[in-house]
């Protein structure tokens, strides 16, 4: 227990509990002038919040352009690509188309050549059997 003088001359003898009440006494008006000053309570602050809240809607608003931007030209890079894959099939398969006929005319080629050297040769050796 704490002693203290008051102003009587007389000894105030001041407790635990005292103490307690005292503290909470002191935090209660602490808490009334926090809220006597909270900004909640201020014109100013109503119209700074409502400023948030714009800035907040137009910057979720732009977020959702953006993304709708980039999604859109990513269908369009992958309907790119896609034209772009199919005209690389197809001019592969122009050029195997091509590879085929040009060995389908080499093979003919080879074949009618084989065919002549068979026929020069047999003429040969027909005139080889004539004049004996």
């Amino acid at each position: 227990m704490k002693s203290l003088k008051d102003g009587s001359g007389g000894k105030k003898i001041i407790g635990f509990g005292d103490r307690l009440n005292s503290a909470a006494a002191a935090k209660k008006a602490e808490l009334e002038r926090c809220r006597a000053k909270a900004a909640t309570n201020d014109p100013a602050f109503a119209e700074r919040q409502a400023a948030r809240q714009a800035a907040s809607a137009a910057r979720e608003l732009r977020e959702t352009e953006r993304k709708a931007r980039r999604e859109a030209s990513a269908a369009q890079e992958a309907a790119e690509k896609a034209a772009r894959a199919a005209a690389a099939a197809q001019e592969a398969a122009e050029q195997l188309a091509r590879d085929a006929a040009a060995q389908v005319e080499a093979e003919a080629r080879s074949i009618e050549l084989a065919a002549q050297q068979k026929a020069a040769r047999d003429a040969r050796y027909a005139a080889r059997k004539a004049r004996k």
